[in-house]
């Protein structure tokens, strides 16, 4: 059996295409660039034989023909509107053309899809109606509304994953180097809960999809059962014997911040992550999802808490000189 794989090169991509290596004769991985594909595959101590880098137009894909697809690629941090429906949904929609009809496919979606946990709430679940906040999760609705609409019948799971942690994710580097100092710094006085999920914990969950031999009805929440507050996440990120701070830094102030980041050209040049949009998902004090429909219907089962999830995170970043 091949698989297609998008997004190998990014931090989901990273850890399914290691899953996937010994179990497809080939993985077709559509790329930007195919030298960093390979340089990180050596960084892995994997030869990679087995894996064919495509061009990132699917016109030019040709004779790739998998049996499987996992499309994890997207933008989650863009310049404006436009940007975020160009690759999360156009582009997507292209991808899913140019597979066979047969191929049995895992696109990943996210909680932003759904919006924050509605008020009074414990968690949302796939019942409640959606109300995406941001132009990220705008454009991970229409994705999957569009999908729905263009391929009814195709084998197709939709997975709405929350916050996503573990080894090979860059975003936590900035968490744990403030953890390194005396004092560290938290959007908002209030607490905040969320769902999680390990890396690893989800690519077990796509494999577990691509093998089901149901389809379910909708898109699903995959989650840990716990969640977690923002302070247990910064505490999490303190390596031990280090001392210092939490400072809850005020609502304005993180306005302002990204109020100047959208208004300056020259920072927005950088694609980045702090804006007005994105700034609109700090407020909410709950982003909890409830992922007990997922776990029914595939058998599947978080194996990893926060902290050993944060621990092997350190451990990788120091395994490769980052900490």
């Amino acid at each position: 059996m091949n698989l297609l794989l998008t997004g190998a090169t990014g931090f989901v991509g990273r850890n399914a295409l290691l899953r996937a290596l010994p179990g497809y004769g080939t993985v077709f991985a559509p790329v930007r660039s195919e030298a960093k594909l390979r340089s990180q595959l050596s960084g892995e101590g994997v030869a990679g034989e087995n894996v064919v880098a495509l061009g990132a137009d699917p016109a030019t894909w040709g004779g790739a023909m998998p049996d499987h697809a996992i499309l994890g690629a997207g933008v989650l941090f863009a310049r404006d509107r436009q940007e975020y429906f160009e690759t999360n949904v156009d582009w997507k929609l292209r991808v899913i053309e140019a597979l066979p009809e047969t191929c049995r496919i895992v696109v990943l979606s996210s909680q932003s899809a759904g919006g924050p946990t509605p008020a009074g709430r414990a968690a949302r679940g796939e019942d409640d109606a959606d109300s995406p906040i941001t132009w990220y999760g705008e454009s991970k609705l229409a994705m999957e509304r569009a999908i729905r609409e263009r391929f009814p019948h195709r084998p197709i799971i939709i997975l709405r994953p929350p916050m996503i942690l573990g080894p090979r994710d860059q975003a936590t580097l900035p968490l744990f180097k403030m953890g390194e100092g005396l004092v560290r710094l938290k959007p908002a006085w209030h607490t905040k809960s969320y769902s999680f999920i390990a890396v690893q914990d989800l690519v077990e969950a796509i494999f577990l999809a691509l093998a089901a031999g149901s389809l379910p009805d909708r898109s699903l929440y995959v989650a840990a059962p716990e969640p977690i507050t923002d302070w247990q996440l910064i505490a999490s990120a303190v390596l031990p014997g280090k001392v210092g701070l939490t400072l809850p830094v005020p609502q304005p102030a993180v306005r302002l911040l990204s109020a100047v980041v959208d208004a300056v050209p020259a920072l927005r040049a950088q694609t980045p992550s702090l804006t007005r949009d994105r700034a609109r998902e700090i407020w909410p004090p709950r982003w909890v999802v409830d992922g007990g429909r997922f776990a029914r219907w595939s058998g599947w089962s978080a194996k990893r808490g926060l902290v050993e999830t944060m621990r092997e995170t350190a451990d990788f970043y120091r395994r490769t000189g980052q900490l």
